[in-house]
This record gives structure tokens, C-alpha cells and sequence, in this order.
């Protein structure tokens, strides 16, 4: 068996952030598979190539069809935006993949994309120059509970947060019991910066604090990056500073 799945991070969703070696997978693929909302930011890499396009909640519908086609001898790409391996499809392709004979699975390999919070960093400036944590406010798959325990980890250990899934139709209440929470350990002031459609036509940046983010225009196209103790503003950029003398 020749062919090969690769799980691709195609980045938070500019064509100028897909790596070459992203781009060079998907080129490679005679399938490519994913959410319908990530194969139409890479429509114009797809010409000729067959398209497994799912809603969310059936990835792993998603993730068989792509291991049938590959076991079929074609090569396949699912894709995932930012990086594969956060919070996108590595871990279910993969675990689909091993749970297989050995004579029936398929090679693959996960090729890694620019994430979300790297993207978003970037954009604010420079806020995780030091220790960070990334947690995720769906309660999909993680019980609120166990996540409000992780919120307050993070912030009692004074870490820069970045709040993936920060808000949707369903979960409204969620983000503010997250401020909440780090109004506990961290000052008023505190720089929260949030990013949404990061890389697109209709990104936008906004720089507030923790007494104030949770007023401002968030939903699931978001990222929110919540500064630590030393975190500050300068000329509408955040900065956590590593520790250097200047």
C-alpha cells in the first residue's frame, strides 16, 4: 500500500500562511477532506481533486471516509485549520489509523500548520514572550467544571492565557465566569487582546482589559489572549516581557 493520509494544518485561513509543505501535501492529494468552512479557504489549491466537505460535529464520519479512500490507494489530506495537532483532527485520524490491522493501515503523516494563537500573537504584538497556557471554553468535550478548575490553574500560576472557542449562540455565560474567575488573581487593567477571522478579509483587533473584554464583539471565529501580571500595552500593542535588561 502506497498511499498516504496527511493531516494538514492549513493555518488560521490567508493562503500566504499554509506552509510550503502544507501546500505540497494538498497538491500531492487526490482527496482532500474537512469542515466545510476550511475547504472553501483553500478552493483555489482543490481544482480536479475529489472533496470529502462535512458540517461540524462529524469528524469522525469525515475521518473514516478519508482513511477508506487512502486504504483505496489514493492520497488523502485532512485538513484542519491552524495546526492539526491543536484542536484539530491529528489525534482522531491517527487513533482511527492504529485502532486498524497493521496490514491495513495506511501511512501517514502530520504536517504542522501555523496556529491560531501564534497567528493572533502576531497580530497583538508580542504578548507570549513568556510561560502560556491555551484552553479551550467548549464544553463539548470537556466538562465546564473541569475547565473553570483549569482557568483558575492557569491563573493562579500567572501564566498569559489564550481562550480558544471563546464564545458561541449557545455558550454566552461562559466568559464571563472566566473574568470572573481571573478578577480573582489579576488586576483590572490587566491587557486582554482578542482577534477574530485572524488572517482574513474581516480580521479585526481590538486591545481591552479584564474589567472591560467581555463588553466587546466575541464569538466562535474569535481568539482571546489574556495577559499575565507583566503584560503591557504600547502604542495599541500587548507585550509580555521575557526578562531582559533594556
Amino acid at each position: 500500500m502506497h498511499s498516504k493520509i496527511f493531516v494538514v494544518g492549513i493555518g488560521p485561513g490567508n493562503l500566504e500562511e499554509i506552509t510550503p509543505k502544507a501546500r505540497k501535501a494538498i497538491e500531492m492529494s487526490e482527496v482532500v477532506a474537512g469542515y466545510n468552512t476550511y475547504i472553501k479557504l483553500i478552493e483555489p489549491l482543490l481544482s480536479g481533486k475529489k472533496i470529502i466537505g462535512r458540517a461540524m460535529m462529524q469528524e469522525v464520519e469525515r475521518a473514516r471516509l478519508a482513511i477508506d479512500e487512502a486504504q483505496s490507494g489514493r492520497n488523502v489530506s485532512v485538513v484542519s485549520s491552524g495546526d492539526a495537532g491543536v484542536y484539530g483532527m491529528a489525534g482522531l485520524v491517527v487513533e482511527l489509523i492504529l485502532d486498524l490491522p497493521e496490514d491495513r493501515r495506511p501511512q501517514f503523516e502530520i504536517i504542522a500548520g501555523v496556529s491560531a494563537v501564534n497567528a493572533v500573537a502576531a497580530i497583538l504584538g508580542a504578548p507570549l514572550m513568556h510561560d502560556f497556557a491555551i484552553i479551550s471554553l467548549s464544553d463539548l468535550m470537556t466538562p465546564w467544571e473541569l475547565i473553570k478548575r483549569r482557568v483558575r490553574c492557569a491563573a493562579e500560576g500567572d501564566f498569559v492565557i489564550a481562550l480558544y472557542n471563546p464564545k458561541s449562540k449557545r455558550r454566552f455565560t461562559q466568559l464571563n465566569e472566566v473574568q470572573k474567575i481571573l478578577l480573582e488573581f489579576r488586576k483590572k487593567n490587566t491587557p486582554v487582546g482578542i482577534v477574530t477571522n485572524a488572517g482574513r478579509d474581516s480580521q479585526t483587533k481590538i486591545i481591552s482589559t479584564l474589567e472591560n473584554f467581555t463588553r466587546e464583539e466575541v464569538n466562535m471565529s474569535s481568539l482571546v489572549i489574556i495577559g499575565n501580571s507583566q503584560t503591557f500595552v504600547k502604542a495599541d500593542y500587548m507585550l509580555t516581557p521575557r526578562g531582559y535588561e533594556i
